[in-house]
């Protein structure tokens, strides 16, 4: 399980924009980055810049998962047929971490990362704690019985900020069936991402 190593927010203001889509986020109020220069004026991006911080939002946006776990998705996105930044878009979304994050079984993606590795996921019946777990077409999602109790799941099913995804199908409040592999514009991002982008930025 990769380790939150940073602030929550930080990526919000670093990137400028409210990449979670929370109420809560610092750039809601403070819309300039972080730190004693973040209100000075930013210089140009070049595209090596633009491509790294298409890179840091999409990979941070997912948890902040490890550099090698998100360049080996890369590697094998581009392995396969089709779009590649298509391709890369539904592998991330197949982690276990992010169906239940996107089945409003979690808050945010960490706590949903932390109720798998506590064990209060079961896939297809069976108990998984492995967060980068990959899920397969059809296959069932379900919260444990301690889980369904928890304050923490009971306030993020009450959320209003986001909805159920179309590809993550809810059998009542405590049971999903991932049905397909979503395209990006189907994913239900706050912000603008830009995959195409970090393709580039791999392949250089």
């Amino acid at each position: 399980m990769s380790k939150r190593t940073s602030a929550k927010y930080k990526l919000d203001r670093r990137m400028g924009e409210n990449v979670f889509g929370r109420p809560k986020s610092p750039f809601n109020r403070r819309e300039y980055g972080p730190g004693q220069h973040g209100q000075r004026r930013k210089g140009k991006l070049s595209d090596y810049g633009i491509q790294l911080r298409a890179k840091q939002k999409l990979k941070g946006y997912y948890g902040d998962i490890t550099e090698k776990q998100f360049k080996r998705t890369y590697t094998e996105g581009a392995a396969m047929k089709g779009d590649a930044s298509q391709n890369l878009i539904g592998l991330l979304e197949r982690r276990l971490d992010m169906v239940v994050y996107r089945a409003k079984f979690a808050p945010t993606i960490w706590a949903a990362r932390q109720l798998v590795s506590h064990g209060h996921i079961r896939v297809n019946g069976v108990k998984c704690n492995i967060a980068s777990r990959r899920i397969d077409l059809n296959d069932v999602i379900e919260l444990g019985p301690k889980a369904q109790e928890m304050a923490l799941v009971i306030e993020a099913q009450g959320l209003a900020e986001r909805d159920v995804p179309d590809y993550v199908v809810p059998d009542g409040n405590t049971k999903v069936t991932f049905t397909r592999v979503p395209k990006l514009d189907e994913v239900p991002y706050p912000v603008r991402m830009e995959p195409n982008l970090v393709i580039e930025f791999y392949s250089r």
